[in-house]
């Protein structure tokens, strides 16, 4: 049985028993989907926007490096 049919049976079963009011249900739903984005977002691995804009620098300058060294003529090498 999944997490997700755990709790609709868990919250159905409430419902049934007059336990849970509208605001309770709610409550839980955001608190289930919230568990569920961070549980999303950790498997994606993402990046700060710090880590990302210091790599985008980064990759910035190893461009324009190589344009120059590809305008660049160089001098051929005599084999002995």
């Amino acid at each position: 049985m999944s997490n997700s049919e755990k709790f609709f049976k868990t919250l159905s079963t409430l419902i049934e028993n007059g336990i849970l009011t509208s605001r309770d249900i709610k409550k839980e739903i955001k608190t289930d989907l919230k568990f569920k984005k961070d549980e999303l977002v950790r498997k994606l691995n993402f990046v700060s926007r710090e880590e990302f804009e210091v790599l985008k620098k980064i990759v910035q300058k190893q461009e324009t490096i190589i344009q120059k060294l590809k305008k660049k003529k160089f001098k051929k090498v005599k084999k002995p």
